[in-house]
């Protein structure tokens, strides 16, 4: 495993980050026992993992907390989240900081690593500052938590706009951020303003579920062309990422084409990425810690798909076109 410091919080983290949601969630959805789950979060641990991400939304913060029962607490970095708003409701400061004590309960902790906002909205960050922070920031003074986190809303501010002015604030320590292979609309302008700040960064989105296999690349082409995202001519492309696989430096398959892609970025710090099974675990991690891919297969996935917003963005699994 290699390890780096996390923006300037000074904690030493895994590039490699174990999501504990997503669409797998550890292998709950797929009918596997809380200590199973738990089993699995070890067996990453055992990789050289030491950075686990999880969320009250999630369902699995207990599972966390049974390996967290088997493990030194100072030899992992666990980040978890509340969030502002949710199912219409906006959060209180009483509310998210009765939603840090769970969180301390149920993972079994005196202390949280990272404490993050949940999928902050544009229009939901003037709450977050004037009603939220103070909250994270008593929490923080009491020793609850560390290191204070934002993640953006991925499936909707697709610019980059909440975190762009969240960097500004001189408050927020980590960012999570969404950025792949055909989403690299960070580059240009966030990334840049965290490297100055120095702000720790998590990378959410490197596949989900887009880059799992060939015809869902070509699926989410097809529609961006119908978008007037894309031309015709590469949405027509059978096999539109076959470039990225071969000898030479290149790629054994279009998800680990997509980890690379995303492990080497300047201004990421560590990729996050959901399993739900030990082969998958270790296939990811195997991925994540190869090198970089060649100069010309970075360069023409710029020049291809460098421009595009909101491709592969989605929230929930695709589906198989019959």
């Amino acid at each position: 495993m290699r390890y780096t410091t996390l923006g300037n919080t000074g904690l030493r983290v895994s590039v490699a980050g174990l999501g504990c949601g997503g669409f797998s969630r550890l292998g709950l959805p797929a009918g596997k026992t809380e200590d199973q789950a738990a089993d699995l979060v070890l067996e990453a641990v055992d990789l050289g993992i030491n950075f686990l991400d999880t969320a009250p939304a999630y369902g699995t913060e207990a599972t966390v907390g049974k390996a967290l029962k088997k493990l030194s607490r100072d030899k992992v970095v666990v980040a978890t989240k509340v969030h502002v708003l949710r199912n219409g409701e906006w959060y209180s400061a009483d509310r998210v900081t009765q939603s840090i004590d769970n969180s301390l309960k149920v993972l079994g902790t005196d202390y949280i690593d990272v404490f993050q906002l949940h999928g902050v909205g544009v229009g939901e960050y003037d709450h977050a500052v004037n009603v939220v922070l103070p909250a994270l920031l008593a929490a923080k003074v009491k020793g609850k938590i560390r290191h204070l986190g934002i993640t953006e809303a991925p499936t909707e501010d697709f610019k980059h706009e909440m975190l762009t002015r969240a960097a500004n604030e001189g408050v927020w320590e980590v960012f999570m951020v969404a950025f792949h292979m055909m989403h690299q609309s960070a580059r240009q302008k966030l990334f840049p303003l965290i490297l100055e700040k120095k702000i720790g960064t998590l990378l959410m989105f490197a596949v989900r579920s887009i880059f799992a296999k060939n015809e869902r690349v070509v699926a989410a082409l097809k529609q961006a062309a119908v978008d007037g995202k894309i031309s015709k001519e590469i949405a027509n492309n059978p096999e539109p990422l076959g470039f990225l696989l071969h000898r030479d430096g290149g790629a054994s398959s279009i998800t680990e084409a997509a980890y690379r892609f995303a492990m080497h970025e300047p201004g990421v710090d560590v990729v996050l990425f959901g399993t739900g099974d030990r082969d998958h675990l270790h296939a990811n991690v195997k991925s994540l810690l190869m090198p970089p891919l060649p100069a010309a297969d970075t360069a023409k996935l710029a020049a291809l798909f460098g421009t595009l917003i909101d491709v592969g963005m989605d929230s929930a699994p695709m589906q198989q076109k019959k």
